[in-house]
């Protein structure tokens, strides 16, 4: 019997990875720096071999054409509604048109029929006050969200079905995400890259745009208070000690004595500067040492753990659960296999 033999048809084109596809819903009023918040972020997202992982579209709910910004220009859009079904992500930044999504909480008939094209299964993303439209379409209820600092309560009080966080600049919930003020959208986009290929791959993509890849804190920090004194210390210089001992024990009052401050006025000033807690802050750092380290050494799960201050594989791996929905073995080989792509 002979044997067969395949092979590949000379005329046949180079196989490419299926990318993933974030369509950019816009409004009339949008404001033009969050349009461009997905292509940077997204569109600076590449593999090791430098291939584009994400194809970035912008289309708006009345079809191809001009949309006024909230500028003295307009933005042309190629794509109408139509592309919404074949989105894998669809991003909505915020219009400062007002509708009656921001002052009776329910969808312009335009929006709703662009949101009845999105295919199910599709992750959703808001922008700044563009969560006034997730929540009007019913996909904030009973979720966490978050908005923009200036409007936390406004939206509270029209979606009182949705748990407003008022302090943070992003919203997980798995699908379905929310940003905080104008510039938070950067800080969710590469998170959403980050959690789609690893750290690596996102803090590349922050390095092009000449971002941060990772912000401390949340928006309660941007909010308008007193101006600090001169003569007042910050908590700047135990924050950078601490990270250079994430894995030793550290204690609250360890950190307070570097400032010279009691523990209650370094708590404060601390959650002032940082817009969280010593504690959450920390725990935040110290998963982002065990991420970096699953992602790019050979190191065992309890060296990692004990490098980035969990002290036991048991406690990184409670950590991660919470904050990844991921034990660091899955972590790693998730990570590591998007590294070899």
């Amino acid at each position: 019997m002979a044997e067969s033999m395949e092979t590949p048809s000379p005329t046949a084109a180079p196989r490419t990875p299926v990318r993933h596809r974030v369509v950019v819903l816009v409004q009339h009023g949008v404001i033009p720096f969050e349009v461009g918040i997905p292509h940077r972020i997204f569109g600076g997202a590449r593999d090791s071999d430098g291939v584009d992982l994400y194809e970035v579209v912008t289309c708006s709910p009345h079809g191809p054409g001009p949309v006024r910004a909230e500028a003295d220009f307009e933005i042309h859009v190629a794509h109408g509604p139509e592309v919404l079904e074949t989105a894998d992500t669809v991003i909505v930044p915020a219009a400062h048109e007002r509708s009656v999504a921001h002052t009776e909480g329910r969808l312009p008939a335009e929006m709703a029929a662009a949101f009845a094209r999105i295919r199910p299964g599709a992750r959703l993303v808001s922008i700044c006050t563009g969560s006034y439209f997730l929540a009007a379409a019913g996909h904030l209820d009973g979720l966490r969200a978050t908005t923009h600092w200036s409007s936390t309560d406004h939206f509270q009080r029209l979606f009182p079905q949705v748990r407003v966080e008022p302090d943070v600049l992003y919203v997980d919930n798995g699908a379905i995400l929310t940003s905080a003020g104008v510039a938070s959208g950067i800080d969710l986009c590469l998170h959403l890259v980050r959690r789609d290929h690893g750290t690596a791959v996102a803090n590349a993509s922050a390095r092009r745009t000449v971002v941060p890849p990772h912000r401390e804190g949340g928006q309660a920090q941007y909010i308008q208070r007193p101006v600090p004194e001169p003569q007042q210390a910050t908590t700047a210089a135990a924050r950078s000690w601490a990270l250079d001992r994430l894995d030793q024990p550290l204690t609250l009052r360890e950190l307070a004595e570097r400032e010279a401050m009691s523990v209650r006025t370094f708590t404060r000033r601390f959650r002032e500067e940082v817009g969280t807690s010593p504690g959450q802050w920390l725990t935040q750092q110290r998963v982002e040492r065990a991420r970096h380290l699953l992602e790019s050494s050979d190191l065992s799960v309890d060296q990692v753990a004990s490098q980035a201050g969990f002290g036991t594989a048991a406690s990184m791996r409670q950590h991660l659960q919470a904050v990844l929905g991921v034990s660091p073995s899955a972590y790693r080989r998730t990570f590591r296999a998007t590294a070899a792509f």
